[in-house]
């Protein structure tokens, strides 16, 4: 099973999506950005780190949501999703396709990884909360 992580990134009431390129696998398919887990990183270090590495962000995480267990045909992940503020730098694709900011009514609109289906479906459940949470 191989640990991944994954960012909801809020912004002006979106939250942001990016599209796997050519090179990845899944390729055409939306997810929330994040990496595989390093084995001396917590998730959380994980998902700063590939944030700026595949985006060139800084992200403050204030909540996690329900992990998700994937069995692709040559793997399984455990996806992790963390739910971030938006902190400082300028969206810079170093992986992916494109990117969209996206607002709760667009959210099924998407191609999705099928790995973050579930999350998409928490994602809407819980939009309100997550969108607006009060800074601590």
């Amino acid at each position: 099973m191989i640990p991944v992580t994954c960012a909801l990134v809020f912004f002006d009431g979106k939250v942001l999506a990016t599209q796997r390129s050519e090179k990845m696998d899944l390729s055409g398919k939306w997810e929330f950005p994040g990496g595989k887990i390093e084995p001396y990183e917590s998730p959380e270090e994980c998902l700063k780190r590939e944030i700026k590495e595949e985006l060139s962000l800084e992200i403050e995480i204030f909540e996690s949501l329900s992990p998700v267990l994937h069995h692709y045909s040559e793997k399984t992940i455990r996806l992790i999703p963390f739910a971030a503020r938006w902190k400082a730098g300028q969206i810079h694709l170093s992986e992916h396709a494109q990117y969209v900011w996206v607002e709760k009514k667009d959210l099924f609109s998407l191609n999705w990884a099928p790995a973050d289906l579930p999350i998409v479906h928490e994602l809407q459940e819980k939009w309100v909360k997550l969108v607006s949470p009060n800074p601590s």
